[in-house]
């Protein structure tokens, strides 16, 4: 059950994050010309870069880590996940890898 919760959660982040691509990607080639399909592979390695970086919350905990072990205190540990399944390394293998590889296709 929570395998199939995962993947419909990464089949949803991944078709959002291609109907964003897709509508950056048309205002990209509006505005300054150019092929589509070149424009949408660029920004889809962008944005599966950038989700593969930041599909969790270690970045915005780094700042805490010198206070925290000042205080003898343990890193923090991700709680509650606010309703999601995936982990980081969920994200960045169901939705920022795939948009990586659609991306390099597209511009090959």
């Amino acid at each position: 059950m929570t395998v199939l919760r995962g993947l419909r959660e990464a089949v949803l982040l991944l078709v959002i994050a291609l109907v964003v691509i897709a509508v950056a990607a048309v205002v990209w080639v509006a505005v300054a010309g150019g092929g589509f399909a070149s424009r949408f592979g660029l920004a889809s390695i962008l944005v599966g870069v950038l989700l593969g970086v930041t599909g969790d919350l270690t970045l915005s905990r780094i700042g805490m880590l010198d206070a925290r072990s000042t205080f003898g205190l343990p890193p923090e540990r991700e709680t509650g996940g606010g309703g999601r399944v995936l982990t980081g390394v969920g994200i960045f293998l169901f939705v920022g890898l795939p948009l990586v590889v659609v991306g390099v296709l597209l511009l090959a």
